[in-house]
């Protein structure tokens, strides 16, 4: 997001990362546009998703207007500080990315569904970055809650980019990875397109459509 100029390009040494805190950002907050709450307990038969596609300002936006999506929130996960502030992780000694959180009812939208809002909604091919913003808190991740949400993620990542190949992409750099704590960013962060509606967006996607199908069915996903 433009405020700090030192964008480390590779993850840290774990012992080396910031030590961070005990007493979390934020523990309490609505979401601004849906009204609903932004920590669990989410509604019995929610899933969550944990994608990190760069500033998440802009991904949380792509998420929050899709039917059967509960809440979103932003945050911190894939690295090792526990309960980082903003500015620690912009140092890239926290090994986190910026992520977003979506709560859905899986009865309504699919995980698939929200893999291709993913994957189509930034270019998963640039590393450590993702348009003008350079660092590893802007890596393309995506973190997964089961068994089923990995094999679908690995599936539809596999046949993107294949996609992404026959238009001359590179290969996709996005990390598919368990998700061990998601950390909430502050609360001026939440929703912040939306308070701010000339907020600062650098999201922009290849283009190219991502296939859906991924062969595994709707109950499949729980």
């Amino acid at each position: 997001m433009g405020l700090f100029s030192f964008r480390p390009a590779a993850l840290p040494d774990p012992a080396k990362a910031l030590p961070g805190r005990e007493t979390p950002i934020l523990s309490t907050g609505m979401h601004h546009v849906l009204g609903t709450l932004l920590l669990p307990p989410f509604p019995e038969g929610h899933e969550q998703a944990y994608f990190g596609m760069g500033c998440f300002w802009g991904a949380e936006k792509q998420f929050w207007s899709l039917s059967g999506v509960g809440t979103t929130a932003v945050g911190y996960a894939g690295g090792y500080t526990p309960n980082p502030t903003y500015e620690e992780v912009c140092t890239g000694m926290t090994g986190h990315a910026e992520v977003v959180l979506i709560d859905f009812d899986p009865a309504v939208i699919g995980y698939a569904s929200l893999l291709q809002q993913f994957f189509e909604g930034h270019d998963p091919t640039q590393g450590m970055r993702q348009g003008n913003d350079t660092g590893t808190q802007y890596r393309s991740i995506i973190l997964t809650t089961s068994s089923r949400q990995a094999e679908e993620a690995h599936r539809m990542c596999d046949t993107y980019a294949a996609t992404l190949h026959s238009h001359g992409y590179g290969d996709i750099t996005t990390a598919i990875a368990p998700l061990s704590t998601f950390y909430y960013a502050e609360a001026y962060h939440q929703q912040y397109l939306h308070t701010h509606p000339d907020g600062y967006c650098g999201h922009g996607g290849t283009g190219i459509s991502c296939p859906i199908g991924t062969g595994i069915s709707h109950s499949d996903s729980h």
